[in-house]
């Protein structure tokens, strides 16, 4: 067993049966110790590698090639994936194909099917409450997307909140229609919300339960038809999660789940031409999405995220703690982290540096509070710090160096957490900007300071972003919250002393702003937004007016 999986629970195989209101479950069928498990967690190894299917037309399926997962801490080959080429995609597509643009229901359709998922989501959330069942979940994100047990738990828990929160009658609720009366007697005309039908979502490595759950939950929801890809290295968390589902009630038909290269997959949307595709992740292959499919696109890409720091200094270390959460946790690989920390001069003058490289140094491989970075490697980050020192005034606070005495594949980066200071009249230099602005998905972050008549600088430097996911204005000043909220337009924006970039608990909405394909999760404006349209139906009964005739032409 992987030494590293001791820092969480290990699930015990006894058998026993789960009773609720939703049934009996028994969790004792064959050798795994949870009813839908395929695998366990602690036994994934090079020797007993685990295996990803995909499910189509209501099948699991395997295929003639598979892609072999390293396991990110050590190197060795420990999951097997079956890939579909561009030569197996006709069943997917197919598949597609054969849900109607009106979807799978909708309010004049198959309304039943509101209930059953309010069903399902009761069950699902039943189930992710279990210790073994949240656990086994844990565990499983920790071996594809190396985290520490409780920010791994933390997708766990935020994703059994969401069920729960749209358990019983929430679905349908959904779907709430409005009336407003219209010119004459028998005229009224209604707006409903409305499914796209056949649709599709992608989804990335760093939250390999969350994001894709709750997205695909918001369309399953709504009527429409998903195809889930998510990224090869984590897609193990949806194959279990999926046979969950099909646990609960999902009818195994209404999700197909493929696991692909990005070429096959733009392949497959453009035979498929789903009516939408939710997509999750880089900039740049949002925006060929957005232009491959004529813009039937909702996105959530990256984020060059923000933090300032007012000019009220207080509960320092409180504020430190969360500048290293934000910056570091998950070895700083959630789209929210902090990439960009600006200080009032009146918290340059304190220990708040100090403090944050305390609370970094902290930060170990033997508990994951630091680990893997999967999409750039050491090298890659250490050519980025260097370059960044080359800007007159930059220095290296902390960090810079490579981990010592483990065993990470050299594919990925293993670094420790790092900082670069850059003076804020240097950023807003042409020649520095894009350089200072490039979004290192790993633990890094860029800090600066800036003085009382400097904040339109800050702002002239906000307003060139072209990512606006989240951000943090950490104030109790009044004014200045206005004045910042006022002149910026992050999606998410944390406003108050206890504001933080990261965390995006099931209660509130999360996702970008000032883009119209932007796309939220979450809550139930988001789920409306993203996974259906509006349709307007004008009834128009009569009676016709007493001695109607009819009227001259117009």
């Amino acid at each position: 067993m992987n030494k590293l999986l001791a820092c969480g629970k290990i699930a015990s195989r006894a058998p026993h049966r789960v009773s609720s209101l939703f049934g009996s479950f028994s969790i004792s069928r064959s050798v795994h110790s949870i009813p839908f498990a395929t695998l366990e967690v602690e036994e994934i190894s090079g020797s007993q590698p685990a295996e990803v299917h995909n499910l189509v037309q209501g099948k699991w399926t395997g295929s003639p090639s598979w892609n072999t997962i390293v396991d990110p801490l050590n190197g060795e080959p420990f999951i097997k994936v079956a890939e579909i080429d561009e030569k197996g995609i006709q069943p997917f597509v197919e598949s597609l194909s054969r849900c109607p643009k009106h979807g799978l229901h909708n309010p004049f359709k198959d309304p039943e099917r509101y209930l059953m998922y309010g069903d399902i989501s009761a069950k699902a959330a039943h189930m992710l409450s279990l210790p073994k069942v949240s656990d086994f979940f844990t565990r499983l994100i920790q071996r594809v997307s190396p985290k520490s047990y409780q920010q791994a738990f933390g997708e766990v828990y935020v994703t059994q909140k969401f069920l729960e929160n749209f358990s019983g009658d929430q679905v349908r609720f959904l779907a709430r229609s409005f009336a407003v009366p219209g010119n004459h007697l028998g005229q009224q005309s209604h707006g409903f919300r409305w499914p796209y039908g056949p649709v599709a979502l992608i989804t990335p490595f760093n939250f390999p339960l969350e994001i894709p759950v709750l997205q695909l939950m918001g369309a399953l929801y709504m009527g429409n038809k998903p195809l889930l890809k998510v990224d090869s290295k984590v897609s193990i968390v949806m194959d279990q999660l999926l046979r969950l589902l099909h646990y609960c009630g999902l009818p195994e038909g209404d999700v197909d789940f493929i696991n692909s290269d990005g070429k096959t997959m733009n392949k497959l949307l453009l035979e498929a031409n789903p009516r939408m595709t939710l997509f999750t992740g880089s900039s740049r292959v949002a925006d060929k999405l957005a232009a491959d499919l004529k813009g039937r696109v909702k996105l959530e890409d990256a984020g060059f995220d923000w933090k300032i720091l007012g000019p009220d200094v207080q509960e320092e270390d409180y504020v430190a703690w969360v500048c290293d959460q934000d910056a570091y946790a998950c070895s700083g690989q959630k789209c929210s982290a902090q990439s960009i920390l600006f200080m009032h001069e009146n918290w340059a003058k304190t220990s708040l540096i100090t403090k944050i490289q305390d609370l970094a140094d902290r930060r170990k491989l033997e508990d994951l509070t630091v680990g893997p970075v999967l999409t750039v490697t050491t090298g890659a980050i250490l050519e980025h710090i260097n370059q960044l020192l080359q800007i007159p005034g930059s220095k290296l606070l902390f960090g810079g160096e490579p981990l010592e005495n483990h065993s990470i594949p050299q594919i990925y980066g293993a670094i420790k957490p790092t900082a670069v200071y850059v003076p804020v009249e240097e950023i807003v230099k042409d020649n520095n900007y894009d350089l200072v602005t490039k979004e290192i998905f790993g633990p890094f972050q860029i800090i600066t300071d800036y003085k009382k008549e400097q904040l339109p600088l800050v702002l002239d430097i906000l307003e060139k972003m072209h990512a606006h996911l989240t951000a943090a204005v950490v104030s109790n000043d009044a004014h200045f919250l206005q004045e910042v909220i006022g002149k910026t337009v992050n999606g998410t924006t944390y406003a108050g002393l206890r504001g933080r970039t990261t965390g995006a608990p099931q209660n509130h909405w999360f996702g970008p702003a000032g883009d119209p394909r932007g796309a939220g999760i979450g809550t139930p404006e988001a789920i409306k937004l993203v996974w259906s349209c509006h349709r307007e139906i004008i009834y128009d009964l009569g009676p016709l007016p007493k001695h109607w005739e009819i009227p001259p032409s117009t």
